[in-house]
């Protein structure tokens, strides 16, 4: 009995380490938003931070820390590369559209589409 409740007792200190430590990353996070990085590193910033919270969480509350699986890591690289290609699509596609042509969101019309019509469609009509 007394062995469970060591073993309690000592995940229970991990739960509250890993809080203490999430709590102090979005700390970080909100502080780490107010300073300009300069170009793309204010995004590499934050995904950092986000990266080491998401490990944390993963690591101790999902108990891979003391998974002994080669299956479930293999699963998770085949995921994470997975996640990664997909994310990368619309960068790489992103230059194929011609010189003249207008990317926006669903929202901004192309200038050429300003007539009436356009302004109609703007307002939600």
């Amino acid at each position: 009995m007394g062995d469970a409740h060591a073993d309690i007792s000592k995940h229970v200190r991990a739960y509250i380490g890993v809080f203490v430590a999430l709590a102090i990353a979005t700390v970080v996070t909100v502080a780490a938003s107010t300073v300009n990085f300069g170009g793309h590193w204010n995004m590499i910033v934050a995904l950092v931070i986000a990266l080491f919270k998401a490990s944390l969480v993963a690591a101790i509350f999902m108990h891979l820390k003391w998974e002994k699986s080669v299956g479930i890591w293999w699963t998770l690289g085949i995921c994470a590369i997975f996640f990664v290609a997909l994310m990368s699509l619309p960068v790489l596609t992103s230059h194929d559209l011609p010189a003249e042509s207008h990317q926006g969101t669903w929202d901004v019309l192309p200038a050429a589409a300003h007539g009436e019509a356009g302004h109609a469609k703007a307002a939600g009509h």
